[in-house]
C-alpha cells in the first residue's frame, strides 16, 4: 500500500502550501455551513488588522475571496450557491454563498 501513502503525503503537502484565502474559504464551510463571501472577507480583514485601517478594510478582500472560491468551485471542493441551488462559478454574481459540496438536481 506505498500508493496510498504516497496520496496522503502529496495532499498534505498540498494543504501546506495552500492560498492562506482558500484556507479561510474552507474552514467557514466546515461543518456544512454556508457563508457569504462578505462574511469572510470581513473574517480575514479583522485578522489581519492594525488600528490604523478603515471600518471597511475588508472590501479589498473581496475579489481575492470570489477568485479563490471559483477555483475551489470548479475543482469540486466546494459549492457556490444562489438562492439555495449550485450554480456555474463562472456565472457567479450577484448575491451567493458558499457551502461544501452538493449535488445538482434537476
Amino acid at each position: 500500500m506505498p500508493i496510498m501513502s504516497d496520496l496522503n503525503e502529496q495532499t498534505k503537502e498540498v494543504e501546506e502550501r495552500e492560498d492562506p484565502i482558500r484556507l479561510y474559504i474552507i474552514d467557514a464551510i466546515a461543518g456544512g455551513k454556508t457563508v457569504s463571501p462578505n462574511d469572510i472577507a470581513i473574517k480575514i480583514a479583522k485578522d489581519r488588522a492594525k488600528d490604523s485601517d478603515p471600518d471597511d478594510q475588508w472590501r479589498k478582500y473581496m475579489l481575492a475571496v470570489k477568485q479563490q472560491a471559483k477555483s475551489l468551485a470548479r475543482a469540486g471542493r466546494i459549492s457556490i450557491l444562489r438562492r439555495g441551488k449550485p450554480i456555474d462559478p463562472a456565472k457567479m454574481k450577484g448575491l451567493v454563498k458558499f457551502s461544501l459540496p452538493v449535488s445538482e438536481e434537476k
